[in-house]
């Protein structure tokens, strides 16, 4: 399973890639810099990708996951309630597609700013 690092502001962690289709364009544009966009307990920012939604998408997501958001072309991270959210579940504005998710505490990215840099790479780890 491919390893992303995702660095953002002072935050760096890794993830696990999932086998979508979705994941294997987005591991095949890495390196992608971005600008963090918050939304509640989500960071968001548009990726050089595009991909329809996979029939697996949805808007339910798990603390930790990563996700691909087709609408906006943005790569998403989920950590806590946004907006859309009725509980302490993470809820996307519309279905996602599900690209994998954070290995350790999701939670560090309250820690990021909007308009922080972000940067996807790959990670040998």
């Amino acid at each position: 399973m491919p390893t992303l690092r995702i660095s953002a502001g002072p935050v760096s962690v890794t993830a696990q890639l999932n086998d979508s289709p979705t994941a294997r364009l987005l591991w095949e544009a890495l390196p992608i810099d971005g600008k963090a966009n918050r939304w509640g307990d989500e960071i968001y920012f548009s990726i050089p990708i595009d991909a329809d939604e996979e029939p697996d998408a949805r808007a339910g997501v798990e603390v930790g996951e990563i996700a691909f958001w087709p609408p906006g072309n943005a790569f998403c991270i989920f950590w806590g309630p946004t907006p859309a959210s009725r509980g302490s579940q993470p809820m996307a504005a519309s279905p996602v597609n599900v690209l994998g998710r954070i290995v350790g505490d999701a939670t560090q990215f309250d820690r990021v700013s909007s308009g922080a840099r972000v940067r996807l790479e790959r990670s040998d780890t």
